[in-house]
């Protein structure tokens, strides 16, 4: 309609104009966010797309209908984010370096910056502080689990054809008299979206163990650049800690078959990087002796 030259109105009204009802458990909350971001990359790739709109469109509508279309891919680059911690603890190096002033100040004046913003979001949509960080922590949940699926589904839309089957998500029914509330918000169903977040809590978990015991028991313990792998690697687990919640549902047990996967895919990344990066001395422990 934009795109034909129709102008809308932000309209807010006392009573509210639309409401309904919404999936409260973990798997029908995925599969939901993973529609929502699948119908963005259709659009990115459509005709629709905001590049090519017609001149009627304003440069701040294209800027709006581009961030639509473009927040799924950003996935991508957090799950790099989620593991570099990871990698850091692993290999032994920090994330950089080396700590410069320079450095130190231009960190600084980025999170500054984000805090600031933050704030600025938390004033003007009138929510607590407690609600922004639980939409923080979804954030990050659906942007390791649901949008890099979207991405991969939209690619093979575009180069293979292939359809895109939705699954249904069941609502929250209204409880009768007697029964409990919130007796679907403990309902776990196996889903292949479980399979990256796991992935990423079980990474980063043997990291930090990881690079505790390569610093205790090290002769020179570089103990900066353990403080600072472990903080990124628990800030990451922090972010995550209502998808583990949520995954033990209210009998406190996760699926078999989660553990399988993800068990399964730390092995291969643990086994990659010891292929990419090998530790000191492993090649001379292969090389035959000759007299």
């Amino acid at each position: 309609m934009h795109n034909r030259g129709w102008r809308s109105v932000y309209c807010v009204t006392k009573r509210d104009a639309f409401r309904g009802t919404a999936p409260i458990n973990l798997t029908d909350r995925l599969h939901q966010v993973l529609r929502w971001a699948t119908g963005s990359v259709e659009i990115f790739f459509s005709r629709n797309n905001a590049l090519f709109a017609s001149p009627r469109m304003k440069f701040l509508q294209r800027v709006a209908y581009f961030n639509v279309g473009m927040y799924p891919f950003t996935s991508m680059f957090l799950l790099v984010y989620c593991f570099l911690p990871a990698v850091s603890l692993f290999s032994g190096q920090f994330i950089v370096q080396s700590l410069s002033v320079t450095f130190l100040v231009f960190l600084l004046a980025i999170t500054l910056t984000l805090c600031l913003l933050s704030l600025l979001e938390i004033k003007w949509s009138g929510i607590t502080l407690h609600d922004w960080w639980r939409n923080e922590q979804f954030w990050l949940i659906g942007g390791t689990s649901a949008h890099p699926a979207a991405v991969l589904q939209g690619f093979l839309k575009v180069i293979a054809g292939v359809d895109i089957s939705f699954t249904l998500t069941s609502k929250s029914a209204t409880p009768e008299d007697g029964d409990d509330e919130f007796a679907d918000l403990y309902v776990v169903k196996w889903s292949f979206l479980m399979i990256p977040p796991i992935t990423i809590m079980m990474v980063n978990t043997i990291a930090i163990a990881v690079g505790v015991a390569r610093t205790m028991y090290s002769p020179f313990p570089q103990w900066s650049k353990l403080v600072g792998g472990v903080f990124f690697s628990f800030w990451v687990l922090c972010h995550l800690y209502p998808f583990a919640k949520g995954l033990m549902g209210r009998r406190g047990r996760v699926p078999t078959i989660v553990y399988v996967w993800s068990g399964l895919l730390s092995i291969i990344i643990s086994l990659l990087w010891v292929y990419i990066n090998p530790p000191s001395g492993t090649q001379d422990y292969m090389k035959f002796q000759f007299p």
